[in-house]
């Protein structure tokens, strides 16, 4: 009887191993919502109604515990007030958690702080009262592009700005231009082509695992090996609502756990300074090791058979 229990725990103590020993963990964020897609769908609220439905149902038995981030001004004006609070509603009855990624996606480079921050403010308009209907406050906010500021005097004035604002940055660590397979995708989609669509796919996949294999020791040289909770960012389209599934199989393969962005962010090295001032947008990953005065070893592009598709466009 005791060996028989002896052999019982020393097996679950096998399987249990690995799930005890684990480190790693991520958050996942989706961008660009309500969706990349054409304006003339997005003002379409039966279409957009049916993508947002899919991608939510597609997420929600994964359990990602996502959070994305909304630019207001892709709705047309004419339906906004209507359609966006149901949008976002669907995707809040999910659990899933709202942020602010501006109004119109806006290029810090080509304004000012003062206008930036103008377009972050109507960003929040729909959201904002959403959120306040459910009893939530909307703090969380995303900086399109991941553009920070290209001079100290800009990036100083938007991180103020933000911060008066009660908002909590959403920083990155994880990029894996998903944005350009996702545009090739689209164009493979409107030719119909089933064989090139699942091309793209399987090498989206597979440049993931490529990143993976990037960042998981560059980031562990920040924080004296240990591999700190990583920020993933994706968007909201018809890519990842085809392929996000892998994504979230690969991740769990290699041992991550799925967080919430709040949990994600309270692993130290969220701390850490950065100095960073260029006009690009990158990995924090990469803007600690700046500040830190070590070299950026920058991350694997895609395939070149992709970025030539996507210059194509």
């Amino acid at each position: 009887m005791i060996r028989a229990l002896f052999s019982t725990f020393a097996v679950l103590a096998l399987f249990a191993a690995p799930a005890m020993a684990q480190q790693r963990a991520v958050a996942v964020t989706f961008d660009d919502l309500p969706y990349q897609a054409a304006d003339a769908i997005l003002c379409d609220p039966e279409a957009s109604m049916a993508l947002t439905t899919r991608f939510v149902d597609m997420l929600r038995p994964l359990d990602t515990r996502a959070a994305v981030f909304v630019n207001e001004g892709k709705v047309c004006e004419a339906q906004r007030a209507d359609l966006l609070p149901r949008i976002l509603n669907v995707w809040l009855d999910a659990g899933l958690e709202l942020g602010n990624h501006t109004f119109s996606h806006i290029n810090v480079h080509r304004t000012t702080a003062e206008a930036w921050l103008a377009d972050a403010d109507q960003g929040a308009v729909i959201t904002r009262q959403v959120l306040k209907a459910r009893g939530q406050r909307l703090h969380w906010f995303r900086h399109p592009y991941l553009f920070t500021g290209d001079t100290p005097e800009k990036k100083a004035a938007m991180a103020a700005g933000l911060a008066e604002r009660g908002y909590d940055v959403a920083p990155v660590t994880i990029d894996n231009n998903d944005w350009m397979f996702a545009a090739v995708y689209r164009q493979a989609e409107a030719a119909g082509d089933e064989a090139l669509k699942t091309r793209i796919g399987e090498a989206y996949v597979a440049h993931m695992t490529t990143v993976l294999n990037h960042f998981e020791p560059y980031s562990a040289e920040l924080t004296g090996g240990r591999e700190p909770a990583q920020v993933l960012l994706l968007h909201a389209n018809s890519l990842n609502q085809d392929w996000y599934p892998q994504i979230h199989a690969l991740y769990l393969a290699r041992g991550y756990r799925f967080v919430s962005l709040g949990e994600a962010l309270q692993d130290p090295i969220y701390a850490h300074a950065d100095d960073y001032v260029r006009a690009a947008g990158i990995s924090w990953l990469h803007r600690w090791t700046s500040t830190d005065g070590r070299p950026i070893r920058w991350e694997p592009e895609p395939p070149k058979w992709i970025t030539d598709a996507y210059a194509a466009l």
